[in-house]
């Protein structure tokens, strides 16, 4: 029997409202506490919670981002017009097939997914997620929780990320019943999808939220069996924002008639518009025509940049020279994600109330673990007394 296991249960997409208005585990986990969302998406935000870090010091941000002097896709400037006809290129299977061989042609282990980035401006940009975030060496040079765990002397569990929650669910089970594990850190990535789909239907949501609670208490009964002492947390990145309205601003900035590539670029987000000014003046004529436009949105400003720790620093890919927000449930229609509206999205602003991630734990927890970044230094912490425990004890 080990002296204790320390679970940490990452569950995308579930956000402080919802598990507080199911009552997600409240009397397994009492200690619960809203937890403001890193600014972003979840590339953002997962690489934060591994790392401790803000993308100006990670480097990841979104997905796409503009710089044609280091595209892997540099070929498509000048193939991308043999991929007739769009209508069939840019369908969502399509666009899967062709992620896979992108993905596998240059030997990707990130993250990976073409979205509906037009293939005529693909060749400009440059893709964050590369690496498997989640591996040893993931984010380097910012070291992430497997070279912390790596560094310390316990035996550890780590999810699959590419593996379905069934799985993942399995492979933690195993890795309690064989007592090889101090620490596990379990991924859940399937209520993101539903939400993005059935953020207002609270049926399926209730139905997914039961099934997690019976898998947890599952765990939480074998932590029991197999540990003298045991603690289990569950952690977010972010909650989920029903559709409240649309904005085309890809379609007012390209009525301007500037050139792509030559006097501007951008990148079109779901909820944010990422504008690069390749000529001066392009500035003050981009920027008006999307606030005249009285589009729900504003353009952050420099304090807000530096408060979500995206303000574009040396080293670090360039996301923008400046950044439009559009205003909670409203999303860009169409973007480089998606040529229609989702019923449900995240990466408004952090304050958003339908935007805050959870941290629940079956003990107590520090007060000053308060927005996703800290929940790094929360799992390093408890690591570190683990660590500490095991070894003080000595062999169970």
């Amino acid at each position: 029997m080990l002296q204790k296991i320390e679970i940490v249960i990452f569950v995308d997409a579930l956000g402080w409202e919802i598990a507080q208005e199911h009552s997600f585990l409240q009397q397994e986990l009492p200690s619960r506490q809203r937890i403001e969302m890193q600014f972003g998406y979840s590339c953002t935000a997962l690489p934060t919670i591994l790392s401790g870090c803000r993308p100006n010091q990670h480097g990841h941000l979104c997905l796409f981002y503009y710089d044609p002097a280091n595209s892997p896709f540099k070929a498509l400037r000048y193939l991308h017009w043999l991929l007739r006809p769009r209508s069939f290129w840019n369908r969502g299977r399509v666009r899967n097939i062709l992620s896979r061989i992108f993905r596998r042609l240059y030997r990707y282990d990130g993250y990976f997914q073409l979205y509906q980035m037009p293939l005529d401006r693909i060749g400009l940009m440059n893709y964050c997620e590369k690496q498997d975030i989640f591996a040893p060496k993931g984010l380097s040079p910012v070291p992430n929780l497997q070279d912390f765990l790596l560094q310390s002397r316990l035996k550890y569990h780590f999810s699959d990320w590419q593996a379905s929650e069934k799985e993942n669910l399995a492979a933690a089970a195993a890795a309690i019943r064989s007592e090889e594990a101090d620490f596990l850190f379990v991924y859940l990535a399937g209520l993101d999808a539903l939400l993005h789909e059935k953020v207002g239907e609270p049926e399926p949501i209730r139905e997914k939220l039961q099934f997690y609670e019976q898998q947890i208490r599952q765990l939480l009964q074998l932590a029991q069996e197999h540990a003298r002492n045991f603690s289990l947390t569950v952690i977010s990145d972010h909650g989920m924002t029903p559709l409240r309205g649309t904005a085309d601003i890809k379609g007012a900035v390209e009525a301007l008639g500037l050139r792509f590539g030559v006097d501007y670029a951008a990148c079109y987000d779901a909820t944010l518009f990422r504008a690069y000014f390749l000529k001066p003046e392009t500035r003050e004529i981009i920027m008006n025509r999307v606030t005249d436009q009285s589009f729900p949105g504003h353009w952050l400003s420099r304090e807000e940049k530096q408060r979500y720790g995206i303000a574009n620093s040396s080293g670090q890919p360039n996301y923008g020279d400046e950044i439009f927000l559009l205003d909670p449930g409203v999303q860009i229609v169409p973007s480089d994600m998606s040529s229609k509206p989702l019923p449900g999205m995240h990466g408004f602003a952090p304050e958003d109330q339908d935007s805050a991630a959870v941290l629940l734990s079956t003990g107590p927890v520090p007060e000053d673990i308060r927005e996703v970044a800290d929940l790094f230094s929360f799992m390093k912490a408890r690591i570190v007394a683990l660590d500490e425990l095991h070894w003080r004890s000595g062999p169970a």
